[in-house]
């Protein structure tokens, strides 16, 4: 999953950022609403995390141009005010969910995983293919029964692949997907992540490579 933080207390940007990682996610972080548009402009992302009070360009205004662009980037949108009116405010602007700070770590990725089932196909919370079971939320995967232990990024490679539900993943929508704007785009780093997965998942091979057109399950 590809998430953009757009938060202008850094230290609190950064430690959100920090937790989805740990999560499996792919996060890019900002500080301003200017920088927000123009990430979203060039990034696909399932979820923007998006403070309200946003400098240089209003959190109102970020929200409502991702609407406008008709993006299926879905808004978790944070604020100071737990207002009721206020909350109501955002979500009639475009918002998708709306969470008042201070909260709990737990309930931001519980929000931002749901949030991000609903960017694609609707599908179950517990994603299973070729006896694979994938479990989001806990960060368990089970082959034949017995758990696989993986790394964030091997976790968040394995989720994409089991949620193209058998078509063909290139490597360049797996960097994208898993891997923040920060990773080079001529390493790699796919590669040698799917070979692992595969080490790790056993036999018989579940992953395919397909020459010249990527991977699938």
């Amino acid at each position: 999953m590809r998430v953009l933080v757009v938060e202008d207390e850094q230290l609190l940007a950064d430690a959100v950022a920090t937790g989805l990682r740990r999560e499996a996610m792919a996060v890019d972080v900002v500080y301003d609403g200017a920088a927000a548009l123009e990430r979203v402009g060039v990034n696909d992302y399932d979820v923007v995390v998006l403070d309200r009070d946003l400098p240089l360009v209003h959190g109102d205004d970020v929200c409502r141009k991702i609407v406008e662009l008709g993006m299926p980037t879905r808004v978790l949108m944070l604020t100071a005010s737990g207002d009721v009116s206020d909350r109501v405010e955002g979500l009639e602007i475009g918002a998708d969910d709306y969470l008042p700070k201070p909260f709990a770590f737990t309930e931001l990725t519980a929000r931002v995983r749901a949030l991000g089932r609903r960017t694609t196909v609707a599908l179950p919370p517990v994603l299973e293919r070729a006896g694979i079971k994938l479990d989001p939320n806990r960060r368990e995967v089970f082959r034949e029964g017995k758990e696989v232990q993986l790394a964030p990024k091997e976790f968040a490679v394995l989720e994409v692949l089991m949620r193209s539900e058998g078509t063909v993943v290139s490597a360049e929508q797996l960097l994208e997907k898993a891997w923040d704007e920060n990773t080079d785009p001529f390493t790699n780093v796919v590669r040698v992540t799917v070979m692992t997965l595969r080490r790790k998942l056993g036999e018989p091979p579940v992953i395919v490579t397909v020459p010249g057109s990527g991977y699938r399950i």
